[in-house]
């Protein structure tokens, strides 16, 4: 019994250890200009059906990273906007709602907090960044779809330095 308490007090230091650093990793690369969302607070969220871009009291996701690492996985019903090639005018021309909940993602959280500036620039009142990114959806054991729709466990890590974030999944890096 003793061992059992043991180790979930080591699993519990690690889960903690590995947020902490997390935070410093962001702390590093972002400005904390964009509030950030929980991957627990956007799963309770996203139980509610989607209306693609239209906002109406749903979430938009969208999906900051380049085409081949979103067509590895996404978060389901995320959209698609880039970053190295993301285009405000076409992204702002699919979200007519400026009130509508935005919450942008990337692998972890930096290049998604460039994309939400700029949104925020461009008069979107309500959006935010995932802590973590897609990362943290699926170390938390959430669903990732493939270019299909279907569930996967491959999750595209960028590169390899970056590939030490993800701690479940599969992860692909080309």
């Amino acid at each position: 019994m003793k061992k059992i308490v043991l180790f979930f007090i080591f699993l519990f230091s690690l889960s903690v250890s590995g947020q902490k650093s997390l935070t410093k990793l962001l702390k590093k690369y972002n400005t904390e200009s964009v509030e950030y969302a929980s991957v627990d607070n956007l799963k309770k969220q996203i139980k509610r059906p989607f209306d693609s871009a239209q906002g109406d009291n749903k979430i938009i996701l969208l999906d900051a990273r380049e085409l081949k690492e979103y067509k590895v996985s996404h978060i389901k019903n995320a959209i698609y906007v880039g970053y190295d090639k993301f285009d405000l005018k076409e992204t702002t021309a699919k979200l007519t709602n400026k009130k509508a909940t935005i919450i942008v993602y990337c692998s972890v959280g930096i290049r998604s907090e460039d994309i939400a500036e700029k949104l925020q620039k461009a008069g979107y009142k309500n959006v935010f960044n995932l802590f973590g990114g897609i990362f943290e959806w699926k170390n938390k054991q959430n669903t990732v779809v493939d270019s299909l729709n279907n569930p996967t466990e491959k999750v595209h890590t960028f590169n390899k330095e970056w590939s030490k974030w993800l701690k479940k999944g599969i992860k692909i890096y080309e």
